[in-house]
């Protein structure tokens, strides 16, 4: 199986499935002299874990991270970061009705087409367990771009047809994480949550969106066509499990508008420098960021396991069979699904940080040939 890993530069291999003995991913190419714990990526894990709250499921997993290498006295050394977070908390008996069964609209009959065989618990590798990894590497990817002054930032703006009004960046960083629907409209946000207990109530599921913001890119990022920072900001959300849609700046609002309307109109900034009057382009013009905010969102389907009974044909027997999914499963997914996207928002910006020369890839001081640094271990001997 190929497909396992995302980056250029900055690259993040993962291993693992949702029912197997742990998941884990090695990061290549962060630069050495980064601070980093393993208290710096457990933040992340900890908002993207289960059981967190009574819209996510009750699966019972610590999500604790384990850095195995590329780190020193506390500061990155350049060599790949490993890391491990164990499953502690898998039931694979309840899916056996699903071996040979596939359920509707999962990985089910597609992996095994594809394999002639697959890790059948909780979805293998399939499940969106799996992006427990892309948060850990996300996590080292933000704290790089904090250091170029880089803030991103997401909440959830859309269940079902409940749709947040517009709000800030700075009311997204001050409101998304005070109630468990991570919308940063409080209002909003309550009415999210009745609606999706009331799909929970009834057994079933609803979908909805996350609305991101990264703040502070510099002008420049992206190459021209098929490296175009859109693009690949495309690549990394598609992948995002659930996602059916993804947008930035109008997105499909752009269809109802003209030239004249949409275009951003030029004017100079306080530096004498050319800046667009408004960003209705999403920060990205071109493939390349223009130094604007790159905002957009992400549409994610209703969580395919759901407690209703479905019909499912089992390709053993030759039978139709009507079968409930068992398992511990979210009502929703954009809650959890915060964090991932952000985490695949800083995974293509460092990247392509590291791409355009905005970041040494050897070292965060930028002093190469130097040795006696003040992250560099100190011997013993000379205490």
């Amino acid at each position: 199986m190929n497909g396992n890993r995302f980056g250029r530069l900055f690259q993040v291999t993962t291993f693992g499935e949702s029912h197997g003995e742990a998941m884990g991913c090695t990061v290549s190419g962060c630069p050495a002299g980064l601070e980093l714990s393993e208290e710096d990526i457990q933040a992340d894990l900890d908002r993207r874990k289960p059981g967190q709250s009574m819209i996510t499921t009750s699966r019972g997993e610590p999500d604790d991270v384990s850095i195995k290498s590329g780190i020193q006295d506390g500061y990155t050394t350049g060599t790949p970061i490993g890391m491990v977070i164990q499953n502690k908390d898998a039931r694979s008996g309840k899916y056996e009705p699903f071996i040979t069964a596939p359920r509707p609209s999962h990985g089910d009959f597609t992996y095994s087409a594809k394999f002639g065989t697959r890790n059948w618990g909780g979805g293998g590798r399939s499940s969106a367990r799996e992006t427990v990894n892309w948060v850990a590497a996300g996590a080292i990817a933000k704290k790089l771009l904090e250091r170029e002054g880089i803030e991103l930032k997401a909440h959830v703006n859309q269940i079902g047809d409940v749709e947040a009004p517009e709000v800030s960046f700075e009311e997204i960083k001050a409101h998304s994480e005070e109630n468990d629907v991570r919308c940063a409209h409080p209002e909003t946000a309550e009415k999210m949550q009745a609606l999706i207990e009331e799909y929970q109530d009834e057994g079933d599921s609803i979908g909805g969106s996350v609305y991101f913001e990264a703040q502070g890119v510099p002008v420049g990022l992206g190459a021209p066509r098929f490296d175009s920072l859109s693009a690949r900001l495309g690549q990394a959300m598609m992948a995002v499990p659930a996602t059916t849609a993804f947008e930035f700046g109008l997105g499909t609002e752009a269809a109802e508008w003209t030239g004249k309307d949409r275009n951003d109109d030029w004017e100079f900034d306080s530096e004498g420098n050319p800046t667009p009057v408004e960003n209705d382009h999403g920060g990205i013009q071109g493939g390349i960021s223009s130094g604007e905010p790159i905002y957009g969102e992400v549409t994610l389907h209703a969580p395919t396991s759901i407690p209703k009974s479905q019909q499912t044909a089992d390709w053993e027997t030759g039978e139709l069979k009507e079968e409930q999914v068992i398992g511990r499963h979210d009502p929703v997914l954009p809650p959890r699904g915060v964090p991932v996207v952000e985490a695949m928002l800083a995974l293509t910006l460092v990247d392509f940080m590291l791409l355009s020369g905005r970041l040494n890839p050897d070292r965060v001081d930028d002093q190469p040939g130097e040795y006696d640094t003040e992250y560099h271990p100190s011997s013993p001997r000379n205490e």
